[in-house]
């Protein structure tokens, strides 16, 4: 039987390879198209196939309203000597109370006492936490929706033109953002903000700049505020205000002091618009590389940042779909 086979198929050769060449054809189609269920390219598979595998994990976001907003307008002129000029801007009426020369370590320490003793809801209560370890205080009362700037200043008999070499033990500037009604109090979850300011002097030239910002909430806890770093170059008011120089200057005494983080190189275009499609409005933000660079469309094809190309590990958005639609329809 065995010869009869081999006779027969040496008459039928060419036949015999047409055949396994068919085979292995298919063979090989099966695998990269994924008939067998094997792992194949992600290019190659349909656009519901890879939604499913590049999904990465949403984070559950609760939304609350923060009744502080300060800044500072003009930060070039801002020193020791000199003073600050600062922007309050309140949902309702604050107390907006200056502490000049604070300690890092009790400063700290009456965060820590938020969380564990008693709520920082008042200036009182933050004096009481800081064991009047700073050197000058000054307090004004900001009414609701005023923007009229505030100006700080130290007295001339403080005599006191820097605050020593880094690393510090006091901070330049502390602003506190309090409720002035205790009713306004039970309705906010945030009842304060504590601001760092960082205030050039003869010692340490790095220019004026907001360092951190903690939100404390009622039930205890405080987040500190971190920047967006968002696709339009509107999001960097900063930079139209220092020259190049100024600011990679102003990065390396960041790195010194331990306070700089890792900005990535971005390429900033002059809308909002994705940075991947350029056609819908930017909506979800990057964790943990906090770019806000992709929209609703697109986000679900990355597992990496377009920007930076860091792993995405976390995403939220920026309004809910019931939000972006509310507002087309007012601008429409």
């Amino acid at each position: 039987m065995a010869a009869v086979f081999l006779v027969t198929l040496y008459e039928y050769s060419p036949l015999f390879y047409i055949t396994v060449v068919f085979v292995c054809f298919l063979v090989t189609s099966g695998l990269v198209l994924g008939w067998f269920g094997l792992g194949v390219p992600v290019i190659l598979r349909n656009s519901e196939e890879t939604e499913s595998s590049t999904r990465v994990l949403k984070k559950r976001m609760r939304q609350v309203k923060n009744p502080f907003g300060l800044e500072i307008p003009h930060p070039a002129t801002a020193s020791v000597t000199k003073g600050i000029t600062l922007t309050p801007d309140c949902l309702e009426d604050c107390i907006l109370t200056c502490y000049w020369g604070c300690s890092v370590q009790k400063l700290h320490e009456a965060l820590q006492k938020h969380v564990y003793c008693f709520r920082i809801k008042t200036p009182q209560a933050l004096e009481d936490a800081l064991y009047s370890e700073y050197l000058y205080r000054q307090q004004y009362f900001i009414k609701k929706n005023d923007k009229e700037e505030k100006y700080c200043q130290l007295p001339e008999d403080a005599q006191v033109v820097d605050f020593g070499p880094v690393p510090r033990s006091r901070y330049p500037l502390i602003a506190l953002l309090t409720l002035a009604d205790e009713e306004d109090r039970e309705i906010y979850d945030i009842i304060s903000m504590v601001a760092v300011i960082h205030i050039p002097d003869e010692s340490y030239r790095l220019s004026c700049r907001i360092l951190y910002q903690y939100l404390l909430l009622a039930q205890g806890q405080y987040h500190d505020l971190k920047q967006l770093f968002m696709s339009a170059s509107s999001t960097a008011p900063s930079s139209s205000d220092t020259s190049p120089g100024e600011r990679s200057t102003d990065r390396s005494l960041l790195e010194k002091a331990g306070l700089a983080e890792d900005e990535p190189e971005l390429h900033e275009e002059n809308s909002k618009d994705c940075v991947v499609c350029q056609n819908g409005a930017v909506n979800w933000v990057l964790l943990p590389c906090r770019h806000a660079c992709l929209c609703d469309g697109c986000i679900k094809y990355f597992q990496q940042c377009p920007m930076c190309r860091q792993f995405v590990q976390e995403s939220f958005p920026l309004c809910s779909k019931k939000e972006q639609d509310e507002d087309e329809s007012t601008h429409i």
